[in-house]
């Protein structure tokens, strides 16, 4: 933001002595006063002359003029801050009068002893990037920037209160991950502008759930690119990676019980532990995904007897045999072992594009499911009841670990004798394929929903099927968290059943950008989602302006 020079005003009020003959200007102390800069609050100082004498035998001399009190120097006056130009912009700014903050030598990110275990990485990952000292001190001084935690039930979660005042810079919050926001405003605020604007800023997340979805199966990328990915997502204040590390292509994290599956480059165990790491640090949790039982080429292919094979024995892309025991226990042994290595509270277990489900009669087509789903859901159970039991199967597993079930939303069936589980997170991302119900569906269900609407969230490589490069404009001029399917928002009512969004890339072709320009491509979309999902209303920004402000920061 520009930053306004500061004002003085300048004036002079000269005093006269009594006897101007006998005393001389230089003689009087203090014989000047400071005239207030315009628009100052101070009264102009008031300077008075002595009373006159009577006057005295011209052999006396007159008595010198009494000095004058010392007057106040100048002070400078500031107009109202304006508030900061960041992504996503805050969500409420109390201006104020003074000038603002910005990095000097000698100033420090400060953390109070009480709570520097839990926030020493956010200060000293502060004062790095602002070139400035760290300290554990319960007594900041002028030009510091003091990290506390607030009480608990303080605000909301990820909340942060960010106040300029006095040379100092305070920011708190009710949890870590909402005073590491505040941080992350501030490294705006100063490399947008060059100092912080003095006053207050208060912001809070529309959504919990924020976030970019990766296929790292189908296309392999690098740890770097990952980590880089990470800290870009965490300076929006985007709070979620998907990891879609399991395909028909390739199955590209190292295993210990099936190294047989592994594909050509993969991440070793040792790089994902320090990607979540570096995650965890930044208050982003990592969202794994093994996809079943479709996209699942990459497994079959070391499993062929798994494959699924419809009734005149021809094989179906990605899909094992749901009917076979040991493709469940294939698919459970791999969650069992990964549970471990994602800490995080979420684990999708995909149920997308079984296509065993897009055949016209998946009865007949499929004799051994239908005998499987009437041996256990009853004589009228179809395909789809036995497909909705092996999500829940999946669901049992991770959620026996710790962790919160999703699934893709057309792994979800209605009319069916088997229903998916209630707690199952809904990831709504097409009404295009067999299966998919509208999002009013999901919704009257009382299901929770999370984003990933393919007409403007997807980048997919090489835009298949109709599928275009998202530039962003679309995202922040028309698209909301509501409008899950389509162009179509769904009621306001259902805004809380809706937790955030998040942004997909998918490598359907490969080769069809380096790692470089999926970086270039996918960075204004992502700060163009940052903005809705962190506050869903209309942005006060014009597209120009807020690509003029991404490009600069």
């Amino acid at each position: 933001m520009r930053q306004t020079k500061q004002q003085y005003g300048h004036g002079h009020v000269i005093a006269t002595a009594t006897v101007a003959a006998l005393v001389t200007l230089a003689a009087v102390p203090g014989c000047a006063s400071g005239t207030p800069a315009p628009g100052s609050a101070r009264a102009p100082a008031v300077v008075t002359t002595p009373p006159r004498s009577t006057p005295a035998p011209a052999a006396t001399p007159a008595a010198p003029a009494t000095p004058q009190a010392p007057a106040p120097s100048p002070t400078p006056t500031h107009p109202l801050s304006k508030a900061p130009r960041t992504i996503p912009a805050v969500r409420e700014h109390v201006p104020a009068r003074g000038p603002g903050w910005r990095p000097a030598p000698d100033a420090r990110v400060v953390v109070t002893p009480g709570d520097s275990a839990a926030l020493a990485d956010e200060g000293r990952l502060l004062a790095g990037e602002l070139r400035i000292g760290f300290a554990e001190s319960a007594t900041p001084r002028t030009g510091d920037v003091e990290l506390a935690l607030g009480s608990k039930g303080s605000g909301t979660p990820e909340s942060y209160t960010l106040t300029v005042s006095e040379g100092k810079v305070r920011i708190t919050g009710p949890d870590q991950a909402g005073v590491f926001y505040g941080t992350r405003t501030l490294k705006q605020e100063v490399s947008g502008g060059g100092s912080a604007p003095e006053g207050t800023v208060r912001d809070a997340p529309a959504k919990p759930q924020r976030g970019l979805n990766l296929d790292i199966a189908r296309k392999h990328f690098t740890p770097d690119w990952i980590e880089d990915r990470l800290r870009q997502m965490a300076d929006l204040k985007l709070n979620q990676l998907g990891l879609h590390f399991s395909d028909d292509q390739a199955f590209r994290i190292e295993s210990t019980t099936h190294p047989e599956i592994v594909s050509t480059p993969h991440l070793t165990k040792a790089q994902v532990r320090e990607i979540t790491a570096l995650a965890a640090r930044l208050h982003i949790t990592v969202v794994p995904e093994i996809d079943s039982p479709g996209h699942l080429g990459a497994v079959l292919r070391a499993y062929p007897g798994l494959q699924l094979r419809d009734v005149q024995g021809r094989a179906v892309k990605g899909a094992v045999d749901i009917a076979d025991p040991a493709a469940a226990k294939l698919i459970d042994e791999l969650l069992r072992e990964y549970l471990p290595l994602f800490p995080g509270a979420i684990w999708n277990v995909g149920a997308d594009e079984y296509q065993a489900l897009v055949y016209r009669d998946p009865q007949t087509s499929f004799p051994q499911l239908t005998a499987a789903a009437r041996q256990r859901y009853g004589p009228t159970a179809r395909v789809q009841d036995l497909a909705t039991g092996w999500l829940n199967d999946r669901a049992d597993v991770v959620r026996s670990a710790g962790r919160a079930p999703a699934a893709w939303n057309d792994g979800f069936f209605t009319g069916g004798i088997a229903q998916p589980a209630k707690d199952i997170q809904v990831e709504y991302w097409t009404g295009k394929e067999n299966g998919a119900r509208p999002p009013l569906e999901y919704l009257r269900e009382g299901r929770k929903v999370v984003n990933l609407n393919d007409e403007y969230l997807y980048y997919v490589l090489g835009q298949p099927n109709q599928f275009t490069y998202p530039d962003g404009r679309r995202i922040y001029e028309q698209w909301t968290p509501l409008v899950l399917r389509g162009t179509t928002a769904v009621p306001a009512r259902y805004a809380g059943q809706i937790l955030g969004a998040r942004f997909a890339v998918w490598c359907d072709l490969a080769g069809a950008q380096t790692q470089a320009q999926v970086a270039a491509g996918i960075r204004l979309p992502l700060a163009a989602l940052s903005q809705k999902v962190w506050d869903s209303r209309t942005p006060a920004l014009d597209w120009p302006s807020f690509k003029a402000l991404a490009d600069r920061l």
